[in-house]
């Protein structure tokens, strides 16, 4: 776990602060006691503080009143933020009354603070969808220059050092968009490529798989992938990337060299490009299950500021790594990266 490890010291030497709108969810809240613990971020919980500090004396949680604590119910600032949503959101006819009640909502709330300047980024979803975490990430703080399509990277942990960086890879998409375009496609690659940067600390080799390999194969689906590298390079001429190449082609030198002679990154991807949601959320999984490797995220991307979205199933544990996950990206988004 020494990739995990990194991403620890990073946060914990340039800290960011994280904003945790489920502040009453039992693991959120352990988590967050042993982020303060370690000085991994600032935090901001967002609930009532009367029941968060009654929870943390029940669960044993001494640092939990090293966060800030902001009650919806009960904030000096909700006029403020109000103010802030409905000037967003008037061309899409939000009255000032709607934002009210909207700033009421912690998943909002949170997001509004984000945009206020007075946090990094924001981690939920151990109670809420993916959908409701997403709504008011993309109406406040809206996606990054350039990309109109959100995606989510998960990072592969693999015991296959010969691969990807020493065994680490960057997938995506795997969480969101479920049949892209050429140009959302693009994107993805472009993000994915961004993330493996910004979060694994590794310069992107991407590779934008397909079933073919330098047109081994003919069909619109692989049309789609060899338009959507044509793309991805006017987008970033400077990123290194190739396609169409069939997985091994794309991770194993002697099968890169046989099937796509000359590309810059056959046989040595780090970053693979999938087609489509389903391809990505089957083959990950495959990866993690069969393969034993450690699956960390996914990691949303696209979005101009980090919001990050946690499975209802996570453990305490997976929400530690997602906010020093979410940590580094503020720090990579700060350095306009």
């Amino acid at each position: 776990m020494e990739l995990v490890e990194q991403l620890i010291s990073r946060a914990k030497a340039n800290k960011q602060c994280i904003v945790l709108p489920e502040g009453t969810e039992e693991r959120t809240l352990k988590a967050a006691n042993q982020i303060l613990t370690d000085g991994v971020a600032d935090l901001i919980l967002i609930g009532n503080p009367d029941e968060i500090h009654a929870l943390a004396k029940e669960w044993g949680l001494g640092n939990i009143g090293k966060a800030t604590i902001i009650d919806p119910e009960n904030n000096p600032k909700a006029e403020e933020y109000a103010q802030l949503l409905c000037e967003l959101r008037k061309k899409k006819g939000m009255t000032i009354e709607e934002a009210r009640k909207k700033v009421l909502d912690p998943l909002y709330l949170g997001c509004l603070i984000i945009k206020n300047g007075e946090a990094d980024g924001q981690l939920a979803g151990a109670r809420n969808t993916t959908g409701d975490v997403l709504r008011p990430a993309l109406q406040i703080i809206k996606t990054a220059p350039g990309i109109t399509c959100v995606s989510g990277a998960m990072l592969l942990l693999t015991h296959a050092p010969e691969c990807g960086d020493n065994g680490v890879l960057v997938m995506g998409d795997v969480a969101v968009t479920p049949v892209p375009d050429a140009n959302q496609l693009a994107q993805i690659a472009i993000c994915t490529a961004r993330t493996a940067k910004a979060v694994a600390g590794i310069e992107p080799r991407v590779a934008m798989l397909s079933f073919s390999t330098k047109g081994s194969a003919k069909h619109e689906v692989v049309d789609k992938v060899v338009e959507a590298f044509g793309i991805a390079k006017e987008m970033d001429p400077a990123l290194v990337i190739d396609g169409e190449l069939q997985a091994d082609a794309a991770l194993v030198p002697s099968v890169g060299a046989s099937k796509a002679p000359g590309s810059p990154i056959a046989g040595k991807a780090n970053v693979l490009v999938v087609p489509s949601l389903e391809v990505g959320n089957i083959g990950y999984k495959l990866v993690q299950r069969l393969g034993h490797a450690t699956a960390v995220g996914p990691i949303l991307q696209g979005i101009a500021r980090p919001v990050n979205d946690l499975s209802r199933g996570c453990s305490i544990d997976d929400v530690y790594k997602m906010i020093a996950i979410t940590a580094n990206q503020a720090i990579a988004a700060k350095a306009g990266c």
